[in-house]
């Protein structure tokens, strides 16, 4: 399997741009891999940086209960979104979902930060039950709240 984030990068911003979001490139890729912004009825200009994390399962891939972006991050910053797009063992064109996670579910770990809202069963990726909010058009909707910084999970 071929592994590009670039094209990940793409997809994610594609899902911006459907809705409605304003995408805006860096002349240079030195931590944000785009800015995010939405004028947003009632609580004005939403703007937000974006880093993409693609997560692409190899064949030897085994069952995991967490699964997900465990890394450095390059820039962090309050309004961040880390979107986190899962593909299946058999393609890197369409993920399976995107996650779109504010900076509240972005942890400190040994080996940089940890956002890990799916599981792994089967050969696939699956959303954790909890996390569910923050996927795909449901996680685009909750990035245009103005307290998008400290949402956090629902147990």
């Amino acid at each position: 399997m071929i592994v590009n984030d670039y094209s990940a990068e793409l997809v994610v911003a594609s899902r911006f741009a459907e809705a409605g979001w304003n995408i805006y490139f860096p002349h240079r890729d030195k931590g944000f891999d785009f800015i995010v912004s939405k004028e947003v009825e009632g609580n004005g200009e939403m703007i937000r940086p974006v880093q993409v994390k693609g997560k692409y399962p190899m064949d030897e891939k085994g069952d995991k209960a967490v699964y997900g972006y465990v890394g450095k991050l390059t820039k962090l910053h309050p309004e961040m979104i880390l979107a986190i797009p899962y593909y299946s063992g058999t393609t890197t064109l369409i993920p399976e979902f995107v996650f779109y996670m504010p900076i509240s579910m972005i942890k400190e770990c040994s080996r940089g930060y940890k956002c890990q809202p799916a599981s792994f069963r089967k050969g696939r990726p699956v959303p954790r039950e909890y996390f569910k909010k923050f996927m795909d058009n449901e996680g685009l909707k909750l990035a245009e709240r103005e307290d998008w910084r400290v949402i956090t999970i629902d147990y």
